[in-house]
């Protein structure tokens, strides 16, 4: 058995990122544990289960999301709030106890309940309408939050004080709270009139009782539960750990003695300064990197420490060639993440001056951040740059999806305009942004790995200023040595489709190379050698 241990935390506490579906989403729930557990899942070559250390009671929601929903798991707050509960159900509010006067009010984004004319709760939902928490309210200040699990129960509360939260309770199924944590120094208290857990290993259950009534903090009582389940494992099992600063120290003292696998996924935790981390590289029986840029940036930390260590990449490649040949205009998508001011002023001037060669061309910057300002700042950074360069400040403007109709045949749009910006913040939005794309000029000093994926399997060619194992010079794009180039290998790719087409090729042979069965081929000589 491999234990998949993942890093799905909100802000460097022990919680899920479940939100509001009215909130605009902050970040992308896709990592190298989805991928992972999406590869064995679909597979079924080797047994496998998630070790889910965070508090997620909307989790089965998230398997779904993933097109994993029947994966298996081992739940830490399961165990601790003794949930035997497996199954999604779907709850209504309306089926809550609520008082006899009440009446609810419908706002396009919550349901609100007034009590003789006074706000009594507010309900939230998520992103496939169930509730997901309800604030209770007493002379117009919030004095609760329940926060609902999938599985039809109140999972937690909140209890606030003067507005501010005092301490939240973890509930078991029948209401009755199990433990405390409280807010100002994170200690956590046991109730102790149920002073056990419940541990479920295969089909068989197991309640141990609490060693302490106080713990120093949430932690603590999660490492309990965790060393007291890892007994129930055999000795063969491996488990590949997410590295991330949230579990890292917790995980080298209770895997001190078993088979490990760690995984680090891009920019997400960094071995340097962190002697727990150092331990578990030098005790890992393998190290899997998601790309070589940071397998280096790995051995530069670890140094002789590493020892058997190679990079497979989190995505696999799908041969889904997009519609960009399909349409009128030429889409150039170009990154602008961590660009430098002097390479994003050098870069708008070029873009502007190939714009004035080719009028069939547009440029669409784009960004993962997802701050509510981030594509007026774009535009406004653009305007700054056209203008400096004698260009039409009016060229940027907002993006618009009314160039493609629902058919995707293409509608007038308007033309003064040809810097737009695009603003993706999760995998989904990205692949729909890139199948319109013709190029993908991406000029920082990392390309962005699930781009350069992305782009071979729709096979756009790419333009880089810094070599990848996804850019073969020459064939599926160009790596820029010198950036003045820039504006004639644009020509090159977009003045006809026969280089064009060349790199298209050239993208499907490359493409062969990060396909499902080759990252599955990976992973069995990894399993094999610390087997």
């Amino acid at each position: 058995m491999i234990y998949f241990i993942p890093a799905w935390y909100q802000q460097n506490q022990w919680c899920e990122n479940e939100q509001s579906w009215r909130v605009r989403r902050m970040h992308t729930e896709f990592d190298d544990t989805v991928k992972q557990i999406q590869l064995f899942h679909r597979s079924g070559f080797y047994p496998y289960q998630i070790m889910l250390l965070s508090y997620a009671p909307n989790f089965r929601h998230f398997l779904h999301r993933q097109s994993v929903y029947r994966a298996p798991y081992w739940s830490a707050f399961d165990a601790i709030q003794q949930v035997r509960r497996r199954k999604a159900v779907v709850l209504s509010f309306h089926n809550l106890k609520w008082p006899e006067s009440i009446e609810f009010i419908y706002s396009p984004f919550v349901v609100i309940a007034f009590l003789k004319g006074e706000k009594y709760a507010q309900i939230d939902f998520g992103e496939d309408g169930n509730p997901i928490r309800i604030d209770l309210y007493k002379e117009g200040k919030i004095y609760r939050r329940n926060i609902y699990d999938d599985r039809g129960f109140v999972s937690s509360a909140i209890i606030y004080e003067e507005e501010k939260p005092l301490y939240q309770e973890y509930l078991m199924e029948n209401g009755i709270w199990k433990l405390r944590c409280y807010q100002k120094d994170g200690h956590v208290e046991i109730n102790p009139k149920y002073p056990a857990y419940l541990l479920r290993y295969k089909e068989e259950e197991k309640a141990e009782r609490f060693s302490q009534t106080t713990y120093v903090s949430m932690g603590a009582v999660i490492y309990e539960v965790l060393v007291s389940y890892l007994r129930l494992t055999e000795r063969g099992d491996i488990f590949c750990i997410a590295m991330h600063g949230q579990h890292t120290k917790l995980l080298a003292n209770a895997l001190r003695d078993r088979r490990i696998i760690l995984s680090f996924f891009s920019d997400r935790y960094s071995a340097a300064g962190y002697p727990e981390a150092l331990d578990l590289v030098r005790r890992a029986g393998f190290i899997i990197a998601d790309s070589r840029e940071n397998l280096k940036k790995i051995r530069w930390e670890a140094g002789e420490l590493v020892k058997n260590i190679m990079v497979i990449t989190p995505y696999d490649t799908r041969i889904d060639l997009g519609i960009s040949q399909q349409l009128s205009v030429q889409k150039i998508l170009v990154p602008v993440d961590d660009v430098g001011e002097e390479i994003f002023g050098e870069m708008i001037c070029l873009l502007g001056e190939y714009l004035l060669r080719n009028k069939d061309a547009q440029v669409h910057l784009f960004t993962r951040k997802a701050d509510y300002d981030r594509k007026q700042r774009i535009l406004e950074r653009m305007r700054n740059e056209l203008r400096a360069g004698g260009f039409p400040e009016g060229w940027a403007g907002e993006t618009t999806d009314e160039g493609i109709s629902e058919n995707n045949l293409e509608m007038a749009v308007n033309t003064s305009v040809k810097f737009y910006v695009e603003q993706c913040v999760d995998e989904l939005a990205v692949s729909k942004c890139m199948r319109e794309q013709r190029l993908l000029v991406d000029l920082r000093d990392i390309p962005e790995l699930y781009l350069q994926i992305t782009a071979i399997s729709m096979g756009i060619p790419q333009i880089v200023r810094t070599w990848t194992e996804f850019v073969e010079n020459g064939r599926n794009g160009v790596i820029l040595d010198d950036l003045r180039k820039l504006p004639d290998i644009l020509d090159y790719y977009l003045n006809g489709f026969k280089h064009w087409n060349e790199a298209v090729i050239s993208s499907y042979e490359l493409s062969k190379e990060y396909t499902t069965d080759k990252l599955l081929e990976e992973w069995r000589g990894v399993i094999d050698s610390i087997g």
